[in-house]
């Protein structure tokens, strides 16, 4: 399996503690709407978010889920999400890497927003089989990706369209626009 190095991360996030700018770019408040307006469901009982970065989605999550689990295995991106998701107590913000580390759920909501595409093939298929192994029947999965050229293991669309080959998965949603994708399947019978 072949991912995008961890020292990448630790660059990105020496000298900034939202390198990205989730907190403060319109390109990702909008995205963040969008991908909370397309959760089908008004409500979800347990929720797990791998790659949370500082928490901006998850703190948005959080006002969905009876329990959520959010996770990034940088130190600097943890100490973020906890200090932003401080008020919700229902909500859990841990230090790991998928998908090695990927937490027993069960779950009916997973949220793989801008983490996709830092594996190769192989490596996603391990992330998606993870998802698969503990997402419940009738249980969502999320996915949304940046579409422009990147240097990562996969594009953003090659990345749903390995997701949306997934046997067990019924897409409910398909949102594409120029700078971003997302994703909506429910998890079927196989």
């Amino acid at each position: 399996m072949t991912r995008t190095p961890a020292g990448y991360f630790d660059r990105m996030y020496a000298g900034d503690d939202d390198p990205w700018g989730f907190a403060t770019r319109w390109y990702e408040r909008r995205k963040y709407d969008i991908t909370l307006a397309s959760l089908p469901r008004p409500r979800y009982r347990a929720g797990y978010e791998p790659g949370c970065s500082i928490g901006v989605l998850s703190d948005g999550l959080a006002a969905r889920c009876d329990t959520l689990v959010v996770s990034d295995p940088q130190p600097v991106a943890v100490a973020g999400a906890r200090d932003r998701l401080h008020a919700h107590p229902h909500v859990r913000v841990e230090r790991h890497s998928i998908p090695e580390d990927w937490p027993a759920g069960p779950w009916d909501l997973v949220v793989l927003s801008e983490v996709a595409y830092y594996f190769d093939g192989a490596g996603l298929d391990d992330v998606v089989e993870r998802v698969m192994s503990t997402l419940e029947e009738g249980g969502h999965l999320v996915a949304v990706h940046y579409r422009p050229r990147t240097d990562y293991p996969l594009s953003g669309d090659a990345a749903h369209r390995r997701i949306a080959a997934t046997p067990g998965l019924a897409g409910l949603v398909d949102h594409v626009e120029d700078e971003f994708r997302l994703a909506v399947w429910e998890r079927v019978a196989r």
